[in-house]
């Protein structure tokens, strides 16, 4: 039943060759691009900010990282134990998007992406939150169009992010605080002259 409810939703969301090149063009830079956001935020909260919630950005950041190691790593693991074809691989549908033949379930693509946005809701703002779960959706819609997913792909990479984040909340109650202390001092350390000055916070 799911197997056919994927392949139903993939047929109706896949581009063909009758799509606007536009709307390929489009989802490409959507599918590959896109995400680099996501790295770039995160850096700029561990970098700059108010003085009064650069200790609250640093602690978000410290988590999101928490979770995409675990989400990543579950990701792996759950596409080793059970091996899935992408659609191009199994000849289905319509192929815009160069990619390897390796496993398709849960997407890493969306697994990273999902983390992100999941983490946001849940530790930053409500508004930014919202917005990196637009930004996740687009990317899981854009791969799905583009052939190179299947939509419970998208949907596994969800689970495996709402899992990371919530695996990484417990284990900060344990050691957060000294993880955190840790990578303030290996930041000042390491970045000690753009501290000094005044490129970046302390």
């Amino acid at each position: 039943m799911l197997e056919s409810l994927n392949y139903t939703l993939f047929t109706w969301i896949n581009a063909t060759p009758a799509s606007p090149a536009w709307l390929i063009a489009f989802a490409r830079f959507i599918a590959k691009d896109l995400i680099t956001l996501a790295p770039l935020l995160a850096a700029a909260l561990w970098l700059w900010g108010p003085r009064d919630q650069l200790s609250a950005q640093r602690q978000l950041v410290v988590k999101l990282a928490l979770a995409m190691v675990i989400s990543l790593s579950v990701s792996w693991l759950i596409g080793h134990a059970f091996p899935h074809d992408r659609p191009f691989v199994d000849h289905i549908g319509y192929n815009f998007l160069h990619h390897a033949p390796d496993d398709s379930f849960p997407s890493d693509h969306g697994t990273a992406i999902f983390t992100f946005a999941v983490a946001f809701i849940a530790w930053h703002r409500a508004w930014s939150g919202a917005l990196m779960m637009a930004v996740a959706l687009a990317i899981a819609w854009s791969r799905v169009y583009l052939g190179v997913h299947w939509p419970l792909d998208m949907l596994g990479g969800l689970f495996v992010a709402l899992c990371g984040c919530l695996s990484a909340q417990m284990l900060w109650h344990v050691f957060g605080a000294p993880l955190h202390r840790l990578l303030q001092q290996l930041y000042r350390l390491c970045f000690a002259i753009p501290i000094r000055m005044g490129w970046v916070r302390d």
